[in-house]
């Protein structure tokens, strides 16, 4: 007669435990649900190039102190952007999946016109669409993004036969392996800076705007170990 009573205690002391079980797991690792407030934060327009670069200067901080906001990633901001984007900053970055540009700075849809290639170089494609954001969608910011560990810096220094079209990168980043004397590691600060110089001499679009005080062009290195965006001087 014992059995059923002592079966019901046991049962009890099971659901207990794995309540409190549950409520430790979502403290933890809290849920995020349909209707909350995740992605809903607006951030203002910025005013000028200077507000820009300190926009992103933010956004990078509070990414690497795990306080990101998250900002304009709802779905009301999706909707807001789609008739027409008005991005604040343009970038060139490497194609590295561990490089996520709108994650790295905090930002979100319709902040940040991103141009994406390995090696972070400057090629023609790349600047004829950061020559677009600059002069039809009024960008105030064209930033290099370069990284830390990168594959092309370091293929280009080692200088291996490559399988395919690869090797047609490797003209646009050897320039930066000469400044840094094989040096990979300086490398990717100087591919960086030149690749910078190279948009500002190459395109009479992104110079003009340059000159005027439109636009200004800037440089960094994301470190993979630290998620930090360290500023490289373009010159």
């Amino acid at each position: 007669m014992c059995a059923p009573r002592d079966s019901a205690f046991t049962s009890r002391r099971h659901l207990i435990t794995s309540l409190a079980g549950g409520a430790a797991l979502a403290a933890t690792y809290p849920l995020w649900r349909p209707g909350s407030a995740r992605g809903a934060t607006r951030l203002p327009p910025v005013s000028d190039p200077r507000a820009a670069l300190q926009r992103l200067q933010e956004g990078n901080e509070r990414f690497v102190a795990g306080k990101s906001e998250e900002p304009n990633r709802d779905m009301a901001r999706l909707r807001e952007v789609a008739p027409r984007q008005a991005p604040f900053a343009a970038f060139l970055g490497c194609a590295d999946s561990r490089v996520p540009i709108e994650i790295v700075f905090d930002q979100g849809f319709g902040d940040l016109f991103v141009t994406r290639i390995a090696g972070n170089v400057a090629a023609t494609e790349n600047i004829a669409s950061l020559e677009f954001a600059t002069e039809v969608l009024g960008t105030q910011v064209v930033y290099v993004l370069g990284h830390t560990s990168c594959g092309a810096v370091s293929a280009a220094a080692k200088g291996d036969p490559v399988p395919g079209q690869i090797s047609a990168l490797f003209q646009h980043i050897r320039p930066a392996i000469r400044a840094a004397k094989g040096d990979p590691v300086a490398a990717v600060r100087e591919n960086v800076r030149i690749q910078a110089q190279t948009l500002v001499e190459a395109s009479t679009v992104i110079s003009s705007l340059v000159n005027s005080g439109k636009v200004v062009v800037a440089g960094g290195i994301f470190d993979l170990a630290t998620g930090r965006v360290e500023t490289v001087p373009i010159g």
